[in-house]
């Protein structure tokens, strides 16, 4: 595994439950920005025994990648739901949940307005 490869999986497994990146966020904080695609490619090839949060990674608008009804796009629902992270019509808020979201959330959950 090269250097590039490495620092993406870092990024995706520093992603803190109960928040989400986007696939263009994680090349940016692995220092490849503008390899989106990369992030989408090395999660499909994860090696074995490597365990990642990769249901934690969403396209930029916070849309789920996979088909809406396929099975991947269920279980990556339900996982993140499970860490109360809301989930509307296969999208994420970002603003909310995503790690670049508003930082007084991050730090103190505040309610919502």
């Amino acid at each position: 595994m090269n250097d590039g490869h490495a620092r993406i999986y870092a990024a995706i497994a520093a992603i803190p439950a109960g928040r989400v990146a986007s696939y263009g966020a994680i090349a940016a904080r692995a220092g490849l920005p503008g390899r989106a695609r990369l992030v989408g490619r090395l999660l499909g090839e994860t090696p074995d025994g490597m365990r990642l949060p990769w249901y934690r990674v969403l396209r930029a608008s916070g849309q789920i990648a996979m088909a809406p009804g396929s099975r991947g796009f269920r279980e990556q629902s339900r996982l993140l739901r499970a860490e109360w992270i809301e989930v509307k019509n296969g999208r994420v808020p970002l603003s909310r949940f995503g790690l670049d979201g508003d930082l007084d959330h991050a730090l103190w959950g505040m309610p919502d307005d």
